[in-house]
């Protein structure tokens, strides 16, 4: 006991095993990162500290429940019985809808007071959430046609139940057609969460606002970019490392960038684009086109088109 004491006591005069502890300036660094957050409040002319954002950690929790609500038999518990599936299911999607209009909330009144404005946030934040609710099943059925896809588009997949559990394209097509609501149903910084959630964990950049159809397979996946408002037909495939981006970004006459004009392609039905492609600007590629590996695209091309990368850096468009 008396050595216990001495440790303690040791801890409390500045002292560990025999050595006086270094001093890190806490105090001092604590002050200043006062008033730096001060300053900011000021300069966004904010009298008090801001509401609390929507949670990340929160919100992982909420899509890994999603998943097991919408996949009980492969992401529920795993000592699940068929007595018992439909149970889990209604507890597991009450608990997780409380939780989601917790954190839509939170993101409505942070928005309320950022633009300054009176909101009901208690009564629209229940109404989005109840509009999310209803389309489950249909995202179930659409996440379905994704994951028959990827089955069917690679010869390495042995079974759909694989495909569900391993491949990190259906993960982030999970998390995209989740985000997608919500971001229609203007719980965009909710979204923008949970498109980052799935970034991390994939690798693959999916903007919540990127309008996606059925039977969308993402092969490997590392390095995806498709931005806010690429439009993506039925039956399209893309492999690692392509990119749906914006050729420019158009200033008004301050200087500031125009937010949410149409940037990004379309990509018609039936079209694959292979590993490394980078396609930029409000172009469309035409149904049943296949573009090359690493080419470098800004124009649109015609249904039917082959677009590879020439020897010599260019790209040769072959249109049948």
């Amino acid at each position: 006991m008396t050595a216990i004491m001495n440790v303690w006591a040791d801890k409390f005069m500045g002292y560990e095993n025999g050595h006086k502890n270094p001093d890190w300036g806490v105090e001092k660094l604590v002050a200043e990162l006062r008033q730096l957050r001060l300053r900011s409040l000021e300069s966004r002319h904010r009298q008090n500290y801001p509401p609390k954002l929507p949670s990340r950690k929160v919100l992982s929790t909420v899509l890994d429940n999603l998943a097991a609500v919408m996949f009980p038999n492969r992401l529920g518990l795993p000592d699940l019985t068929d007595e018992g599936i439909d149970y889990f299911v209604g507890h597991t999607l009450d608990s997780l809808l409380k939780e989601l209009n917790k954190q839509i909330r939170l993101e409505l009144q942070f928005e309320a007071e950022h633009q300054g404005i009176v909101s009901d946030t208690h009564t629209k934040a229940i109404s989005i959430t109840r509009q999310f609710a209803a389309q489950l099943p249909a995202v179930r059925a659409l996440i379905d046609t994704d994951i028959q896809a990827a089955y069917e588009g690679d010869p390495a997949a042995l079974s759909i139940d694989e495909v569900l559990v391993c491949y990190p394209g259906i993960v982030a097509i999970i998390h995209h057609r989740i985000a997608h609501i919500l971001y229609q149903l203007g719980a965009r910084l909710v979204a923008r969460i949970i498109a980052e959630i799935a970034h991390s964990a994939t690798g693959i950049d999916i903007h919540p606002g990127a309008q996606i159809a059925s039977s969308f397979f993402i092969d490997h996946g590392t390095g995806v970019v498709i931005g806010e408002t690429a439009m993506i037909g039925q039956h399209v495939r893309l492999y690692q490392a392509v990119t749906l981006g914006a050729k420019r970004f158009v200033k008004d006459d301050n200087g500031l960038l125009v937010k949410g004009n149409a940037r990004h392609p379309i990509v018609e039905d039936d079209v694959v684009i292979y590993a490394g492609a980078t396609i930029l600007g409000r172009i469309t590629i035409g149904r049943a086109s296949t573009i090359g590996g690493n080419v470098w695209l800004t124009h649109s091309v015609p249904p039917g088109s082959h677009i590879t990368q020439a020897a010599g850096s260019s790209v040769t468009n072959h249109f049948f």
